[in-house]
């Protein structure tokens, strides 16, 4: 299994609706959040300078959320990120919120390493790739995960 990079989240009145639960709109800005926090914290990576004076962005090219249970207004969620795959150009995460042993939210998403100064894709920076290798799938979760 890969390494993987968590963080507990506290349910708070922004995020709710009016009917009390997770607007689930604000679970991705959740998510965007953890990714960024694994890059400043588990990756060692400067999102913020990678972002801005890099001009490397990691947008979001494919999403698949499924919602289980809704969170409520005082809860804390644990989000844990793990790595699915790395490609040359592209990282495959999933994403699971979760709260007294129970999913509440599962995200499989899809980002894409990508110039800012001309908005194609490129390959993943040589340091970037190097930090992401600590938290590379293992040979037996690739088998454990087709099966």
């Amino acid at each position: 299994m890969s390494a993987s990079f968590e963080r507990p989240v506290r349910i708070r009145f922004s995020h709710c609706d009016p009917a009390g639960i997770v607007f689930f709109p604000q679970y991705l800005v959740m998510t965007n959040a953890l990714v960024e926090d694994w890059f400043n914290e588990g990756l060692h990576i400067d999102y913020a300078q990678m972002i801005a004076q890099r001009r490397v962005g990691l947008p979001i090219v494919k999403l698949d959320c499924e919602f289980s249970r809704p969170s409520q207004m005082g809860e804390t969620i644990t989000l844990t990120l793990h790595v699915v795959a790395i490609g040359r150009r592209s990282i495959s995460l999933e994403i699971v919120g979760h709260c007294n042993g129970e999913s509440r939210f599962r995200a499989k998403q899809v980002l894409v390493t990508t110039s800012l100064e001309s908005g194609t894709s490129i390959d993943i920076p040589t340091d970037i790739a190097s930090a992401l290798a600590t938290f590379a799938p293992q040979p037996d979760s690739i088998e454990a995960h087709r099966s």
